[in-house]
């Protein structure tokens, strides 16, 4: 696993995220899916990559994604047309939890596996 395309993937996903939450609300992409499991999904592969390219820093990576999901949901009272919720920073928390969950246990996983 390339490790450097990992973290530039990382930052890449918080700028888009950023954007599509605080930029104007045409650039939301729309899907079938309930905006709710989409916040939860977005914020699961930010933890996710970020917990794949930082897995010996766990800590701050949980801090940024939940930093994040906080920072987000605030910022968004300074745009027009945009609003925050504490149902939408629940999702947020619960999918970048979930997903750094998920990227610690398959580093974890890799790291056992190289080993052997």
């Amino acid at each position: 696993m390339n490790s450097q395309l990992i973290r530039i993937g990382a930052w890449l996903l918080l700028v888009a995220i950023l954007v599509v939450t605080l930029g104007p609300i045409g650039l939301r992409p729309v899907s079938a899916a309930p905006v709710q499991l989409e916040r939860l999904l977005a914020f699961g592969l930010l933890g996710l990559t970020f917990a794949l390219a930082y897995p010996r820093h766990l800590l701050l990576v949980a801090l940024l994604t939940f930093g994040a999901a906080l920072a987000l949901e605030v910022f968004q009272y300074a745009v027009p047309g945009r609003h925050a919720r504490a149902s939408d920073f629940v999702a947020k928390i619960v999918g970048g939890g979930l997903g750094i969950a998920t990227g610690w246990a398959f580093a974890r996983f890799i790291s056992l596996r190289d080993k052997l």
